[in-house]
């Protein structure tokens, strides 16, 4: 039973928490820049190409080969380097997203720590203390 209580120690803990956030929100994250790399700017450089789609793109090897009455059908054999080409341009600007992210958090933490903190009130035997210098001082 003790690595049940160890286990539910790791589990509650604030990091594990936090991280499981951030998976959950880095996950939705993705979809949404992928979202943009596939529906708003993979179009315009598709036209910019021919028309063409990165993911369209294959080079055949093996040509496909139809059914026969004695033999069955068999798919071709192709080199898909388009989905090879549209992954890394995924990855780019995926990357190039979670950087912006990044430094704009420690940009705004720079910031925050730049700030002068007001100082802390002084304690109550601190007052005391003055107050009793203030008395002594003027006798």
């Amino acid at each position: 039973m003790k690595w049940l209580q160890e286990f539910k120690t790791f589990a509650v803990r604030g990091n594990v928490v936090d991280m499981a956030v951030g998976l959950v929100v880095g996950a939705a994250f993705g979809k949404i820049v992928s979202s943009i790399v596939a529906d708003v700017i993979m179009p315009p450089i598709g036209v910019l190409v021919g028309g063409k789609t990165f993911s369209n793109l294959a080079i055949t090897l093996k040509a496909a080969v139809p059914a026969t009455a004695d033999t069955a059908a068999k798919a071709a054999v192709t080199l898909n380097y388009g989905n090879f080409i549209q992954t890394i341009i995924d990855f780019t600007i995926i990357a190039f997203a979670i950087f912006m992210l990044v430094k704009g958090i420690n940009t705004l933490k720079r910031k925050e720590a730049a700030k002068p903190s007001e100082p802390a009130p002084p304690s109550p035997e601190v007052v005391l203390l003055t107050d009793i210098r203030d008395i002594l001082r003027k006798s």
